[in-house]
């Protein structure tokens, strides 16, 4: 699929934050979520990791980090393929998202900054969704718990689409349900695959940089900035005209 951007050497920023590209007014904020709105991707990568083994798998740590991305089932059939059914492996992943939600619970939060980031975008008139390859029981989980649901207008989970990231599916249904144009939104993500999305989908992007460092993202050429967290002041004083 063709880019709208033109490609941008990210070795020449590799001691900054954030690369300045000039940007119009963004009508819409589409955010994955494991990763970018909680750092709890070090729990999905144990939860998952104690369950390959129970199966026989002999991933380490950092293998079973490569394999977690797109839906639970594809991560299965990755690691094991052809072994489980559909229902074994749908099975399988509820019973991982249930380990993870047990370890993960006590540390539920947003991301340094997001609260208010979410309540200054939201004032500003901005449109929020989320496009997450996560099942519905892990975002009801983070969005309940936290109360954050009344900030988004779209929410896309793997239950809702057929293809994952990289396929831009889920990012194109979020900007279609709030009927907005792919290039007026911009996407935050923390994964390598999620960024490859929003470019396919025609999006810029923000890489939050949780789980993954600035030079894995070379291949990308949509991204206008890294951040640490939402506490940033060039995020806020290049994206939002309401103080956070």
């Amino acid at each position: 699929m063709h880019s709208l951007f033109n490609p941008v050497n990210l070795s020449t920023y590799q001691h900054f934050n954030h690369i300045n590209l000039p940007l119009p007014p963004m009508k819409a904020f589409l955010f994955d979520l494991n990763g970018t709105m909680i750092d709890d991707m070090g729990y999905h990568i144990k939860a998952w990791h104690t369950l390959i083994h129970k199966y026989g798998g002999n991933l380490t740590l950092e293998q079973t980090k490569e394999q977690c991305y797109g839906k639970n089932a594809e991560l299965l059939e990755r690691v094991f393929p052809g072994r489980f059914s559909e229902e074994e492996k749908n099975k399988i992943g509820y019973a991982k998202e249930e380990q993870y939600q047990r370890e993960f619970r006590p540390n539920l939060k947003l991301i340094n900054g997001l609260d208010k980031f979410l309540a200054a975008a939201h004032k500003q008139g901005i449109k929020m969704a989320i496009g997450s390859a996560a099942i519905t029981f892990n975002i009801d989980f983070v969005l309940d718990g936290l109360n954050i649901r009344h900030y988004f207008n779209s929410i896309v989970s793997a239950d809702d689409v057929a293809n994952s990231k990289p396929n831009p599916e889920t990012y194109l249904k979020n900007a279609a349900e709030l009927g907005v144009a792919p290039e007026d939104c911009i996407v935050f993500e923390d994964a390598p695959k999620g960024v490859e999305a929003a470019q396919n989908a025609g999006m810029q992007a923000v890489v939050i940089t949780s789980m993954h460092t600035k030079d894995e993202f070379g291949a990308y050429n949509n991204i206008i900035g890294f951040i640490e967290d939402y506490t940033e002041p060039w995020l806020q004083e290049t994206l939002l005209t309401e103080k956070v």
